[in-house]
């Protein structure tokens, strides 16, 4: 009976459960070849350092995808905004609590821009979003012409970067072990459990389907162990960087929004059919401006992340990033038809992808052939999709 569960609630499902499965995988391939070199607590800090710029831009780029639109501007404009916030604090002199505001204000602006032809003059997104790819690759080099790179040397912006959230004082119980970080890692699971049984509560008292009980004791055993090992690798070196909190508190925070809100819904109606949703009262027009300001506020968060654990601001910044933004969002189960797609789905999809990248670095990899194999995990990403929804129908 057992299996038989688990083969159906998969079956059902894989669009959810199947990027874990991947990650899964990725993992021990990667573990079994580099000798445990990837799964050191060093190497996953690091992974998910790096992935922090990509799962911002990625969960923007979720909300874009599922509105049946795409935005390949947004990687030169956290370049490029990264570069203006560098410039704030070095040559202006402003303070950071002055700069990191007023960035996200001018990615917000700057997504509304980029929204304008698309919502009001109905120009498709792929042509607005990719002449603000070349205006944002022209400004970010007209700002970096004069200097180049600019170094940025301010200790509190670097440190959201590079930084790691402090621990109690040593007390003689495992001196090496971050244990504010296992701490937190413990509140996760319990608060996980706590909202796990009174949604299945809920659940039931409006005669809603639910997961069979074997299942769901499954799910909160594998979350619980998952997130257990994670904060213990984590808590080996460091501990949680703000980087990762960061990341987190954007990700909780759309998916409260797209789960638990009418706007939420009214994204994914939009998605689901835009003339329907237009017809029942629901304004496509302000909706799209509020997804693509909400994706321009993102890339400049992602352009704040990824200048402050490079500590400087170069030519090249934000080359590509769109594109692994995409990525991340399809292999997370995003739709290409719109109207499907979770932020946390995304979230784990550039984790997948950015392991990727790192376990083929540490494997030697040559740059070429990572490139086909991260193209390639993209096309069996949307190949999925299509096979998904075809057997749906």
């Amino acid at each position: 009976m057992f299996f038989k569960h688990l083969q159906k609630v998969l079956k059902e499902n894989i669009r959810e459960y199947g990027m874990f499965i991947a990650l899964f995988v990725i993992m021990v391939i990667f573990t079994i070849t580099t000798d445990g070199i990837f799964i050191s607590s060093r190497n996953i800090s690091n992974l998910l350092n790096q992935t922090g710029y990509t799962a911002v831009l990625a969960v923007g780029m979720t909300l874009v995808i599922v509105i049946r639109h795409i935005d390949l501007s947004v990687g030169f404009l956290a370049g490029f905004l990264g570069a203006v916030a560098a410039i704030a604090l070095e040559f202006w002199g402003l303070p950071v609590y002055l700069v990191i505001p007023m960035i996200l204000v001018l990615g917000a602006l700057a997504g509304l821009v980029t929204a304008f032809p698309t919502a009001q003059l109905g120009i498709p997104s792929f042509v607005s979003s990719l002449a603000g790819w070349l205006i944002y690759r022209g400004a970010l080099l007209l700002v970096t012409a004069g200097t180049g790179t600019i170094i940025i040397t301010d200790d509190a912006f670097n440190a959201i970067g590079n930084g790691y959230i402090p621990d109690i004082p040593d007390i003689g119980i495992l001196p090496e072990i971050h244990k504010v970080t296992l701490l937190l890692g413990l509140i996760a699971i319990v608060l996980f459990i706590f909202n796990e049984l009174r949604s299945r509560k809920k659940k039931l008292e409006y005669d809603f389907e639910v997961l069979p009980m074997d299942m769901f004791i499954l799910k909160l055993v594998f979350v619980s162990v998952l997130v257990g090992l994670i904060t213990w690798v984590l808590s080996g070196y460091n501990g949680l960087s703000w980087t990762v909190v960061v990341v987190l508190i954007v990700v909780a925070l759309y998916h409260f929004i797209t789960t638990q809100t009418v706007v939420g819904r009214h994204i994914y109606a939009i998605g689901g059919n835009p003339d329907a949703a237009e017809l029942s009262g629901i304004s496509v027009k302000n909706l799209t401006f509020a997804v693509f300001g909400s994706m321009g506020m993102l890339a400049a968060l992602s352009g704040i992340l990824f200048a402050s654990r490079l500590q400087s601001a170069t030519t090249t910044a934000g080359t590509l990033f769109e594109m692994d933004a995409i990525a991340s969002a399809y292999i997370g189960g995003v739709s290409a038809a719109g109207g499907v797609g979770q932020v946390t789905g995304s979230f784990i999809g550039a984790i997948v992808y950015m392991s990727l990248t790192s376990g083929m670095n540490l494997m030697n990899v040559d740059i070429a052939y990572q490139y086909v194999v991260r193209g390639a995990v993209l096309v069996a990403a949307v190949i999925f999709d299509v096979a998904t929804r075809s057997r749906g129908k």
